[in-house]
């Protein structure tokens, strides 16, 4: 993995540093020095999601933007005169892809095209584009390589593949230093409940939960810890010798049910809800994604990251940030997830 003083002083675009995974990495190149600019979805609110909640110590390392990566010209004069692009803006939320498909392509295709027409044109040192399990569809071979067949099986999935192989173009035919990163299931911290794993966090700890309201346990997952891809993002930007335009997945290759996960946070809970299968919560029946294992070799022999937090240790974690959400007054109603 990458000694974190490489970023020191580097320019380094994050888009959708507002989310989830963007924040945590936001956070961590701030802390080593880089000169950050951080884009968040524009908004009426005058608010930049969660790095709104980051140290107020890490400020000066940090350009707050707020804008939108479908506008081509907004992207261009961001782009522009830095080091390293780490585009994570994306609308994610598979349940939401179903209904408004065209929203999917004009943020996940059409923005990721944007910000490689603006790197192809202000020639930074290195892209990352942000890809994820879900364009390798249900597990034909497990755990998953690179070179496994790619399945549209949402809406959402079919735009990142599009996104995918807008990248690899890129690379090919212009020679785009540009890496595609491939996440298995993140989880962690500051994760909304669109995401299986802080929804059971959050029923189990619910007092006004009497049960755990979910939808297929049976899935298996590769769930890996947010800051242990934070560190296959900055390996993938550092690495000296880096293959472009291939795919490299991030994943522990240890694989888990979702029954496993329940059994897991309820001891650590300390509570015994029962579980009951809502109908809501199931994804159509060709969408469903059974299995989801990453075979991630190819990211270790070129960079040497390998997952370092175990599922039970990062539960723990995340299972303590829910608590001061609660304890804070922070947690709202229970939002529908599928996996």
């Amino acid at each position: 993995m990458p000694a974190m003083a490489c970023f020191d002083s580097a320019k380094i675009l994050v888009t959708g540093a507002d989310g989830f995974i963007g924040s945590h990495l936001t956070e961590r190149l701030a802390r080593a020095g880089a000169a950050v600019t951080a884009l968040s979805l524009y908004n009426s609110f005058d608010g930049h999601g969660w790095l709104d909640d980051l140290p107020a110590n890490l400020s000066g390392n940090l350009s707050l933007v707020r804008g939108d990566i479908r506008d081509p010209s907004f992207v261009r004069n961001l782009v522009s005169g830095q080091d390293i692009i780490l585009h994570l803006a994306a609308l994610i939320a598979i349940p939401h892809s179903y209904v408004a498909a065209r929203s999917y392509v004009e943020t996940n295709v059409l923005g990721t095209l944007n910000v490689l027409e603006a790197s192809r044109e202000c020639a930074p040192g290195r892209v990352v584009v942000t890809s994820t399990s879900e364009v390798y569809g249900t597990a034909q071979t497990i755990p998953i390589a690179e070179s496994h067949p790619l399945h549209g099986q949402s809406p959402y999935s079919a735009t990142k593949i599009g996104a995918d192989m807008l990248a690899e173009a890129y690379a090919r035919s212009f020679g785009l230093p540009v890496v595609i990163l491939r996440p298995f299931n993140t989880f962690g911290p500051r994760q909304s409940e669109r995401a299986v794993i802080p929804t059971i966090i959050r029923q189990a700890l619910d007092p006004t939960c009497r049960m755990l309201k979910l939808g297929d346990t049976t899935t298996l997952r590769d769930f890996t810890f947010v800051e242990d891809t934070v560190s296959a993002f900055l390996a993938v930007a550092a690495a000296p010798s880096i293959d472009y335009g291939r795919p490299y997945n991030a994943g522990t290759g240890i694989a888990v049910s979702v029954a496993d996960v329940i059994a897991m946070v309820s001891d650590l809970t300390e509570t015994n809800k029962p579980a009951e299968q809502d109908c809501q919560r199931l994804r159509p029946a060709e969408s469903e994604v059974r299995a989801l294992i990453a075979d991630s070799r190819r990211l270790t022999a070129d960079t040497g990251w390998h997952a370092e937090t175990s599922l039970n240790k990062g539960l723990a974690e995340t299972i303590a940030w829910w608590r001061t959400r609660f304890e804070r007054g922070k947690v709202h109603q229970s939002r529908t997830y599928m996996t």
